[in-house]
């Protein structure tokens, strides 16, 4: 049965969601996401909402403000959502757009998706005090300037001119929250403000939204799948699974002394294990020497190279056969440009020695037939598996590419590695949008691994998965490569996934390797400051 606060935990609420039902229509009929949910927002509090994928925590949020369909959404007779004590959900849009940003601000989950990539920091930011406040000219910039300041952006008069592409992750999250802070709201929603961020950053933003929210005095509800960053920032849980919510607690009782099952359960999934067990003394498989990617900085009329921008910076390293690389290091270390490079997806210099073949010296003719020993997963499978393909096509793409194989074999491999990845091969008619996160991660191991590849890239490929389904994937990747001896290069911000599947690690800073190693000496000996503060920021 669904938890709910008794009333006399509610008497210093902000805000109050009672009997909250969500429901969306298609067609005829009408499904329901979200059950008599009941909660509340104390003044000056944060509240985590948590949950795994689909548990209806970002729908719930997304409710307070009405930001869902309103054509296709459908709310419960006697659901409320009471700010100031009055519904929310019977506001209408002229008066929700009053509240939206004003009194209620919220942090989105992508912020290069949320922020407009035609539009300048500055206008963006400024574009909210005008719609509430009526501010502009000098006082705006004046308020752009400390609202940036505020949030801890570095000479911040130097950004006002740049766009979202031109700014770091951690630099964009933080201009979101600006914005959002911009009218000083009453409540402020993140949704998973920090999904997509390496450990220091995501340390680094939390540590501001906890600070902003004690000196404001501000109510945040944090919606979050990662357990560790409630425990150290969280007031109060409020658990959801399957549109419902289960568990309602303390902070500390929460994490101590969890009641419900499926808390016990979320809890007690974090990443564990080791890496598989490596027979024998393996052979090389990847050399890399002294391998550069560097971008030239142009200027001028006649575009005049000036310097360059040394993404990746002389750096040498083996792989194994059989074997996983972690690849660790904060937004823009070079971590994606050096298995680009690796992969000849962008210019680099240097040797990229594949079983003793220079794949830099290769042309793209010459490169085919090894293409097919070299595979990548991407870090969002729903942006990397085309939507208006089947799964079977998806998957055989690679094979109509490289082999000469009749209809009948295609189909008997396609259906051979969704069973090797733990789906049914009857999924293979269905398409992209119909799975889950978790699943739609596993069609793209699927694809990859169907030609039987040397080497797998895997690029954040947990990241955006909750706890228990990372759990499941990182299990999926070790017995694939203990059954056919893939070998991995591993790229992870989530130390805590890196140690369970990796056999050495390096970890990059500035398109250099400031520290490699086997993943138990790194780990337990660190020797760089660097990695000390990656391995605290991960592990405090």
């Amino acid at each position: 049965m669904p938890l709910t606060l008794e009333p006399a935990d509610m008497t210093d609420s902000i805000l109050r969601v009672n009997n909250l039902t969500i429901g969306f229509r298609v067609g005829e009929h009408t499904q329901y996401v979200v059950n008599n949910v009941s909660f509340s927002l104390k003044q000056g509090e944060m509240f985590a909402l948590v949950g795994e994928s689909g548990s209806g925590k970002s729908v719930s949020a997304m409710a307070i403000t009405k930001l869902l369909p309103l054509r296709s959404t459908v709310y419960g007779s006697d659901s409320e959502i009471l700010f100031n004590e009055e519904n929310l959900l019977n506001k209408s849009p002229a008066e929700l757009r009053s509240i939206r940003g004003n009194q209620i601000g919220m942090i989105f989950q992508e912020p290069l998706t949320a922020l407009n990539p035609l539009h300048t920091v500055q206008q963006q930011i400024a574009e909210m005090l005008w719609i509430h406040r009526g501010m502009k000219g000098k006082a705006a910039l004046a308020r752009v300037i400390e609202l940036l300041e505020l949030v801890g952006i570095p000479n911040p008069t130097s950004k006002l001119k740049s766009y979202p592409h031109e700014l770091s992750g951690g630099q964009r999250q933080r201009v979101m929250i600006a914005m959002s802070l911009a009218n000083e709201p009453d409540i402020l929603i993140a949704d998973e403000p920090t999904t997509a961020l390496d450990v220091t950053l995501q340390k680094q933003v939390l540590e501001l939204l906890s600070d902003l929210q004690q000196r404001l005095s501000m109510t945040v509800l944090l919606i979050t799948h990662d357990l560790g960053v409630v425990r150290r920032y969280a007031h109060r849980v409020g658990v959801m699974s399957s549109g419902s919510l289960v568990e309602v607690n303390d902070t500390q009782q929460l994490f101590t002394a969890p009641e419900h099952e499926y808390t016990k359960a979320l809890l007690a999934a974090e990443p564990s294990g080791s890496p598989v067990q490596v027979a024998g003394e393996p052979e090389t498989l990847l050399k890399v020497e002294d391998l550069k990617v560097w971008f030239p900085i142009q200027r001028g009329v006649f575009k005049s190279v000036v310097g360059h921008v040394k993404a990746v910076d002389g750096i040498s390293f083996s792989l194994n056969k059989g074997t996983t690389t972690g690849i660790v290091g904060e937004s823009g270390s070079g971590k994606t440009s050096l298995v680009q490079a690796l992969l000849k997806l962008s210019i680099g210099e240097g040797t990229v020695a594949m079983s003793g073949t220079d794949i830099l010296s290769l042309n793209s003719r010459q490169l085919r037939p090894l293409r097919k020993k070299m595979q990548i997963v991407f870090q969002d499978p729903f942006a990397s598996l085309s939507p208006r393909m089947s799964v079977a096509e998806i998957i055989a793409e690679g094979l109509e590419i490289h082999e000469q194989l009749s209809k009948q074999e295609v189909n008997e491999r396609v259906v051979q590695a969704l069973e090797d990845v733990g789906l049914d091969g009857s999924f293979r008619h269905r398409f992209p949008h119909e799975f889950s996160g978790g699943q739609r991660q596993r069609i793209a191991i699927a694809r990859a691994l169907i030609l039987r590849p040397d080497l797998i890239v895997l690029d954040e490929p947990t990241s955006a998965l909750d706890r228990s389904i990372q759990c499941q994937v990182l299990d999926l990747l070790r017995l694939l490569q203990y059954k056919y001896k893939f070998s991995y290069l591993f790229i992870s911000h989530d130390l805590k996934v890196v140690k369970s599947i990796s056999h050495q690690i390096l970890v990059m800073k500035d398109g250099k390797v400031v520290e490699s190693g086997d993943t138990h000496s790194l780990f337990s000996d660190p020797q760089s400051d660097y990695t000390k503060e990656l391995i605290n920021s991960a592990f405090d």
